[in-house]
């Protein structure tokens, strides 16, 4: 693939060549790896899901999207709504950058609602004649007719003393009278961080200064889309830090996303007493978390299904990435957990059930196959040591997920899934988790999967690239035996 030059990469859409666009579609219609159900860009590259919201009767998401092709360049926020969170419908273009304050490109932010209109705070990029960044905060509304108009200046317009200017990513909520909002940030010292804002009326931001953890000065370069809200009674703190060193099982990916659970910030000293940060995903490809509230009050959370500065094999076909599927969020001893949301049961076609036993063997199961599914299966009575399951399989081809009962891990293996991937992507990854029973939960599409144990207990995120024709399902057990309930519905 050709790499563009800087001029190509910051283009607005105005500027497309005659056809290209629409030439561009065609390819894009060409490729094996389109997804049926997970929200992905209609040409170029998506990246962060922003603006995550519920207004006016409906759901309301945006991400970043480069129109172009697969790189990263001029973003836009792109939109698109749903009623169910099931099935969504894009509108088109949301904010396009262009002004001085966005000039070259919108990046991430967040919604709120207030005074019957959706309003969208976001970082501004630009880049003055040396390419050297400057960030603005600026703001965004929607009215009810869907209109969105953007605000002629920035609300917070400058970088606060000690930060260079990597520092984006508004996350706004409202506290009884007051609105909030945190930022990712750098410091000097090339060392990552949040810093917390003020407003009475979210148009007037007052600086108050980092968040106080308990983490090294010196955890990542750089923090990027924080996210902070309070559940059950605890304060959660979202964040993707970059830089971490791998650490055993842990960081293995180029750039992680995690959170930290604790008491309740303090808006006036702005501590936050916490517990351990833990990844949020102990997949592949799971970064620039984004969450909301929904309409009965649950929390959800969607993440980009992709990492940034990597290369995919849609590359290729003129596209890159997509977003997970909703998760609703819940506290369970001190631990966040993931669960796909119930209303993904709108989905589900064509019932299959299996039960059996297994002893040193495997078991193609004729009634599982496909593109696009959800398969659960529970697994009992184990007195093997390795224990489950090939999707998207033919022949030597293969996802492969399994549970070590010695070395008490779960295992995601993708190096035969298909078109393989460049070495820092990654092919295997694994994580610590003991437990005499399993409940496993696939979100399988044409070129994901996504993997909840336990009922969220852990979630494993990963892009695979098979071929059309691998469609098995394959259930095993080595040296020994274990019992499996299986059920499968069809999302195709």
């Amino acid at each position: 693939m050709i790499k563009m030059t800087k001029e190509e990469k910051y283009r607005y859409i105005e500027q497309a060549r005659p056809d290209e666009l629409e030439k561009l579609q065609k390819q894009i219609e060409r490729c094996a790896w389109r997804q049926n159900y997970h929200i992905q860009p209609q040409t170029g590259l998506l990246n962060d899901p922003n603006g995550f919201s519920y207004y006016n009767g409906i759901y309301h998401l945006f991400y970043q999207w480069f129109p172009f092709g697969p790189e990263h360049g001029m973003k836009y926020w792109f939109h698109t709504v749903s009623k169910d969170l099931c099935t969504w419908e894009n509108v088109g273009i949301g904010i396009k950058p262009g002004d001085s304050y966005d000039s070259h490109g919108v990046y991430s932010g967040s919604a709120i609602v207030k005074d019957e209109k959706l309003y969208l705070m976001y970082t501004g990029n630009t880049r003055d004649e040396n390419w050297v960044r400057h960030p603005f905060q600026c703001m965004a509304y929607m009215n009810e007719s869907g209109v969105i108009q953007k605000l002629t200046n920035p609300v917070i317009s400058t970088v606060p003393n000690g930060y260079t200017d990597h520092f984006r990513d508004p996350k706004v909520w409202k506290k009884d009278d007051t609105y909030f909002c945190i930022i990712g940030a750098q410091r000097k010292n090339k060392t990552g961080c949040a810093v917390l804002y003020k407003s009475s009326d979210l148009m007037n931001w007052e600086f108050q200064g980092e968040l106080e953890t308990t983490l090294p000065s010196n955890f990542g370069y750089m923090w990027e889309c924080p996210d902070y809200f309070e559940l059950e009674e605890h304060g959660i703190l979202l964040f993707s830090p970059q830089g971490l060193e791998a650490e055993g099982e842990k960081y293995q990916n180029i750039y992680q996303s995690g959170y930290l659970v604790g008491e309740p910030l303090d808006l006036e000293t702005r501590k936050f007493c916490h517990d351990a940060f833990h990844e949020l995903d102990r997949g592949f490809d799971f970064y620039a978390q984004h969450t909301t509230l929904s309409e009965d009050g649950r929390r959800l959370l969607i993440g980009w299904m992709g990492l940034p500065d990597l290369a995919y094999p849609t590359d290729q076909n003129g596209w890159a990435h997509c977003l997970t599927i909703p998760r609703q969020l819940e506290i369970r001893e001190g631990k966040l957990i993931q669960q796909p949301i119930s209303e993904l049961m709108k989905l589900r076609k064509n019932e299959r059930q299996a039960r059996f036993t297994l002893e040193n063997e495997r078991k193609k199961v004729k009634e599982f196959s496909g593109l696009s599914y959800e398969l659960i299966y529970e697994i009992e009575n184990i007195q093997a040591r390795y224990i489950g399951i090939e999707f998207r399989a033919k022949d030597q081809e293969k996802t492969v997920f399994f549970y070590d009962s010695i070395k008490k891990e779960l295992v995601l293996d993708r190096s035969l899934s298909g078109k393989s991937l460049e070495a820092e992507n990654g092919n295997i990854r694994r994580c610590s988790f003991s437990a005499s029973k399993l409940k496993i939960q696939l979100f399988v599409d044409v070129s994901s999967v996504e993997i909840f144990i336990n009922d969220g207990e852990e979630v494993f995120t990963s892009r695979i690239f098979p071929s059309p024709h691998s469609k098995e399902v394959c259930f095993f057990t080595e040296n020994g035996s274990a019992t499996f309930q299986a059920v499968q519905w069809s999302y195709e």
